[in-house]
């Protein structure tokens, strides 16, 4: 084989690298940055599983095993915004569908006031009651209690002598809160997915959760099924596949109602794990309980209330590579047999099971089966399973409807998740103390270092890579310029979401150096070198899952949101720098996501005497008073004034303060500022003054304030 003259140049190089000819190129002393923000996911995801275990470890009786249901349900309450008082259902029938062997009764009642859940009840025909009843939770179908094959599992168990009640979830059916041309369907791109997330972030803000939300549905569902006349009280279960099985083990924590309960295919991968994949077991808003890492709570302490009465787990073995993430199976076996050991202990171990299917996520006929016969077996004491299905067929979306318009919130003039939220209480309080208390960074310790990993020069200016550890094992990585003639008396720490790579020879960083200031250019957390590696599993999954969404998540639910590692990030070098240079002012100039760390960072330390804050979200209300905003972007970001805001989340936030507050209580050190609304889109300066009205110490930019005018400005306002 003939040789180029570039292999074999190439060839010649790494042999005389290499000790064999004398000479010995040391390593590169940069680190893998894109390992930080996973690893660090990884090791307090390991700390919340090492507790949940070593608590489960210790349920060895009756005794520690209520305590424990008991503190399960009372954790869960506390996580999710606590347990609603109950209200009039004021459930009424719109119209009835008669079928050959049973009845379908459309049906609307009030969860909480105002808010209307639609449903179909199936009652048999043969037989006066009362009869067994069963909860049917719908998974993520747009159409909701009318899929097909959801449809089919109501019918089959009708014929079989239950009362079956399905009913829409919230943003599904004709629940759905952003309706498209057809009203029960939406106009949001990730369906059943989106109508979920999106007002349950906004939630987030107020201290609400989606995964209230949807329990509570669930709650008065299973209310409405209880008081049914033909319905026997005693003997009620829950059954739901994908979103609904999660629903059924969000029931099957709160409510002792339930006589047996089968959940199928359900998020049941906890995301406290012994090996995360990070971000993890992250889903839609109602499956991602914040803040349940660091109680040791996770989704499998859903089922611990519920021991030992009979319950049927099914997974389709396929989810791991399908649906959920790499880690479904494993996390699911090994969390069923640690739940099977407290039935033992309870002496009720035939009361369990696990059924794996190797078809693709769906309640598939074998599953429809199994289900069957699960609640032959455990509500009608039917020991012999059947083997066929009842005869099934499938309604249209239309026949099934229990509004003449196909839309509950449009007929009844009913609430959503997202208007309920603008109408919880805020109560203003002094923004430090806001934060110190629903943000919580990790403060750095006085003397935080620089260390210089690599240098170069030309013109009139020094640039050194240098790096600092901001929490234990993160290390965040910088560019360092400096005047050749000495460090000047000012220094401009610049965040771009672009990261630093964004330099250029001669650019504005190079520029301002060479005036005399010192200027580090750095990457935190999710930006630049700091953008998160794609993780293990299917390629699909790695790609789909490495976003500022799924990140934010799982920084959420393990205690320590995006924007309080972010801002920790911050203070980190705001310390290094100081004792780098210990004489020169600091002035901070973020972009686009980065604005909302910049300023809780301002916020904590007062070295910081001035901010630009360029393209940032105007404030959190504004986006809780959008019908939408942006939101799902991946890493790296899109173009940098359009960006996911989900990375500068504070659960909460928005009962005790918010951004413009903020801004004011940096006083007298001023903040420039060219905001953007929940759509990326510029504010006008008007409508700025509205929201900043208690802040004296701002200046409106307009045009372009990313460049060495506005550094200058910026720096000048400092001193």
């Amino acid at each position: 084989m003939a040789i180029s003259r570039r292999h074999f140049l190439y060839g010649s190089a790494v042999l005389s690298a290499s000790p064999a000819f004398g000479q010995s190129i040391p390593l590169v002393p940069y680190r893998n940055y894109a390992r930080c923000l996973p690893d660090y996911l990884r090791k307090i995801s390991r700390e919340a599983y090492d507790k949940r275990v070593s608590a489960i470890a210790k349920l060895t009786d009756e005794a520690s095993i209520k305590a424990r249901q008991r503190w399960t349900r009372e954790t869960f309450w506390k996580l999710v915004g606590g347990e609603p008082q109950k209200t009039p259902l004021n459930a009424k029938v719109t119209r009835t569908i008669q079928k050959d062997k049973f009845r379908i009764e459309c049906v609307v009642f009030e969860s909480q006031p105002k808010v209307y859940v639609t449903g179909n009840l199936y009652i048999p025909n043969d037989g006066k009651g009362p009869f067994p009843a069963v909860l049917m939770q719908a998974g993520h179908a747009s159409n909701g209690k009318s899929y097909e094959l959801y449809q089919f599992c109501c019918q089959g168990l009708a014929s079989l002598g239950f009362v079956v009640f399905a009913f829409d979830p919230m943003g599904q059916g004709e629940r759905t809160n952003y309706p498209g041309d057809i009203p029960w369907t939406t106009r949001l791109s990730g369906g059943a997915d989106d109508e979920h997330t999106l007002p349950g972030k906004q939630m987030l803000l107020v201290g609400d959760s989606a995964t209230r939300f949807q329990t509570w549905d669930a709650v008065r569902a299973l209310d409405y099924l209880a008081s049914h006349p033909l319905v026997d009280p005693k003997r009620l279960a829950s059954t739901g596949q994908s979103g609904g099985g999660t629903n059924t083990m969000l029931l099957a924590a709160v409510d002792d109602r339930l006589a047996t309960a089968v959940a199928t295919c359900p998020n049941s991968e906890n995301v406290a794990v012994r090996d995360l994949i990070p971000p993890g077991a992250t889903d839609d808003a109602e499956q991602n309980f914040i803040g349940s890492g660091p109680e040791g709570f996770d989704r499998w302490d859903l089922l611990y209330p519920f021991a030992p009465k009979p319950l049927l787990v099914m997974v389709s073995a396929h989810d791991f590579a399908g649906t959920y993430s790499p880690n479904y199976i494993n996390s699911g076996v090994e969390e069923f047999n640690r739940l099977k050991g407290v039935y033992e202990r309870l002496g009720h171990a035939d009361r369990i099971e696990w059924h794996d299917s190797p078809l693709p996520h769906s309640v598939a006929y074998e599953l429809r089966l199994r289900t069957y016969n699960w609640m032959r077996r455990w509500l009608q004491n039917e020991q012999q399973p059947i083997t066929e299905e009842p005869a099934v067929s499938a309604l249209t979306d239309r026949e099934l409807l229990v509004t003449s318009n196909g839309n509950a919130v449009v007929a009844f003039k009913g609430e959503t998740p997202a208007s309920l939220a603008r109408k919880v209480k805020q109560e203003r309080v002094n923004p430090r103390r806001a934060l110190d208390q629903l943000l919580k960074p990790k403060l750095p310790a006085k003397g935080l270092s620089l260390t210089t990993v690599g240098k170069s020069e030309f013109r009139n200016v020094k640039i050194e890579a240098v790096e600092v550890e901001s929490a234990a094992g993160v290390f965040i990585p910088a560019w360092l310029y400096l005047p050749k003639t000495g460090a000047g008396k000012q220094t401009l720490l610049i965040l771009d979401p672009r990261g630093r790579i964004a330099w250029r020879e001669g650019a504005v960083m190079e520029q301002l150096a060479a005036q005399g200031f010192n200027v580090c250019a750095a990457d935190i957390r999710g930006f630049g070198n700091m953008a998160p590696e794609l993780s293990g599993g299917l390629s699909n999954y790695a790609r789909n899952h490495a976003t500022e969404q799924h990140y934010a998540w799982a920084s959420l639910i393990l205690g320590e949101s995006l924007a309080s590692q972010r801002t920790t990030d911050i203070l980190a070098l705001v310390e290094a720098l100081s004792s780098r240079i210990p004489n020169a002012s600091i002035s901070l100039a973020s972009r686009s996501i980065l604005t909302t760390p910049a300023l809780f960072a301002a916020a904590y330390d007062d070295r910081i005497k001035s901010l630009l804050l360029s393209g940032g979200l105007v404030s959190y209300n504004n986006l809780l008073q959008s019908e939408e905003f942006l939101a799902g972007g991946y890493f790296p970001p899109p173009a940098e004034q359009a960006q996911d805001v989900f990375g500068g989340f504070v659960p909460g936030i928005l009962k005790h303060t918010d951004l413009p507050q903020i801004v004011a209580s940096i006083a007298p050190r001023r903040t420039m500022l060219s905001p953007r609304n929940a759509m990326g889109k510029p504010v006008e300066e008007s409508a700025v003054r509205a929201e900043y009205q208690g802040a004296s110490n701002i200046e409106i930019l307009s045009g372009n304030d990313w460049d060495t005018a506005s550094f200058r400005k910026l720096l000048s306002a400092a001193s």
